[in-house]
């Protein structure tokens, strides 16, 4: 089974930036072939959408709250997601985490269509 592995966080000060990766182990499913997403769980709050991207990475579909700051692209040949957040406010700290999308599901921004996760990596933004 693939596994996610996140890499790229931090402790920043608020406007600064972080670029977060998502390393995709090898797998008989071709990475290019799924949806890939962020979400994010803060301190005492559920797990959020952040950002989603199709297999092609030509579609991208975005949270509110990311929509002016956030880029989430992937490099299919190299099986990476990242996640570029530039303008970071101390509401961004959050254990970040990458998925990939179910097969057979069109939903995008709800948790339960993706099976599998990554460990996540923490952003934490000081004001």
């Amino acid at each position: 089974q693939v596994q996610l592995v996140e890499s790229g966080g931090g402790t920043v000060q608020a406007g600064s930036s972080l670029r977060l990766s998502c390393g995709a182990s090898s797998s008989k499913d071709p990475f290019n072939a799924y949806m890939m997403a962020w979400f994010r769980q803060g301190p005492g709050k559920d797990r959020e959408f952040v950002a989603a991207i199709n297999g092609a990475g030509a579609l991208t579909y975005y949270a509110d709250f990311g929509q002016d700051r956030f880029t989430i692209s992937r490099d299919n040949a190299k099986n990476t997601l990242i996640l570029q957040m530039n303008s970071l406010i101390p509401e961004d700290t959050a254990v970040y985490f990458c998925a990939r999308r179910a097969k057979y599901t069109t939903t995008i921004r709800v948790e339960s269509a993706y099976d599998i996760w990554g460990r996540g990596t923490t952003v934490s933004v000081s004001s």
